[in-house]
């Protein structure tokens, strides 16, 4: 059914994007850049446990090979980005680029090039990471070029949707919101089989993940605020006004406070249930932030449309990768090298 779904899906939103560039490529922008965050995240999190080993990253190692699976649908989604480019970001309007300080950064050319450069790093890094030999030895190069290469990708693909917007913690805020998205969603496919205790030390994980997150967030704006940077402002200005400052205090409750409360009380740490439903909540609400990052420019009526079809796009589409046989493989260690003893 997947399989069905996801041409059509796409078959619609390329006519919507005939029809309705304006409000059709900003809705595949958001969509994308919030799908992104769960290969990412899963890529980050394996390297991770690589390193530093760990019960929790045995438990989710099939649903991290499984967000790592989805990857293929990072070409697609930036091919549609580069396709619609001209009506996402202003810097490619020469009118409005010209006053620009930073315009030998922002300019087609050099985003085509970081564009490849992400593809063949991120390519390269899901192989070694479903291969699953010798990570150990690759990890800590692949957390490098992971962490630089998707840091930058969130600067290009939704801070410059503003081009006067700066900000040195958002390539941070969204590194830490696509692990907190790919721990989520683990725990979401795994959480059944672990057991109370392992539980427990994968919601203390997830609440360490989501302070983590919001202290970024939080930190960002609380220097904004408090130093009155006009141009910082101004961002943050339509997305705190109207619907979308309703918007902004439903993140700020459900991403942050209602889960640090429901997952910092010790009884509920055990409870399947609660802790599942605390991961979906955060993943819903890590969707409705990058919304919240890319949407409050066009008017609801108008994207409503193409984000569903690019929700099915990509939500179909990620089930066919991830649940293909042979991907959700349970953790195996690898074994240490045989040497002969001599006595």
């Amino acid at each position: 059914m997947a399989l069905v779904v996801a041409p059509i899906a796409l078959a619609g939103v390329m006519a919507d994007a005939i029809w309705m560039p304006v409000a059709t490529f900003p809705a595949w922008l958001a969509v994308g850049a919030a799908w992104l965050g769960w290969p990412l995240g899963s890529m980050a999190l394996m390297l991770v446990h690589a390193l530093t080993g760990g019960r929790w990253g045995e438990i989710l190692h099939p649903a991290l090979r499984a967000g790592i699976a989805t990857l293929p649908l990072g070409l697609p989604a930036l091919g549609g980005i580069m396709l619609g480019a001209r009506y996402l970001y202003p810097w490619l309007h020469p009118d409005r680029a010209m006053p620009l300080a930073n315009s030998f950064y922002l300019n087609m050319p050099a985003a085509l090039t970081r564009a490849g450069i992400y593809v063949v790093a991120w390519g390269a890094l899901g192989l070694i990471c479903l291969r699953g030999r010798g990570l150990e030895r690759v990890a800590p190069a692949g957390l490098i070029v992971l962490g630089f290469t998707s840091g930058f990708a969130a600067i290009d693909l939704t801070e410059s949707f503003d081009p006067h917007f700066s900000s040195s913690a958002y390539g941070l805020v969204a590194s830490a919101g696509a692990v907190l998205l790919a721990f989520a969603i683990g725990i979401m496919l795994e959480a059944a089989r672990a057991s109370t205790a392992e539980l427990r030390d994968l919601a203390r994980l997830l609440l360490g993940l989501t302070v983590l997150w919001a202290y970024l967030d939080f930190m960002q704006f609380l220097i904004v605020w408090q130093s009155n940077l006009p141009v910082e402002a101004a961002w943050y200005g339509p997305r705190l006004r109207g619907g979308w400052g309703v918007v902004a205090l439903c993140i700020v409750g459900l991403h942050f406070i209602l889960p640090f409360v429901l997952l910092a009380l010790p009884r509920l740490q055990g409870l399947r249930p609660v802790i599942v439903a605390v991961a979906g909540l955060l993943v819903g609400m890590e969707a409705v932030r990058n919304f919240w990052l890319v949407l409050p420019a066009c008017l609801p009526a108008q994207v409503a449309l193409p984000v569903l079809l690019s929700l099915a796009f990509f939500g179909s589409g990620s089930v066919f990768l991830a649940f293909r046989p042979g991907i959700q493989e349970p953790f195996v260690a690898s074994k240490p090298e045989q040497r002969d003893v001599h006595v």
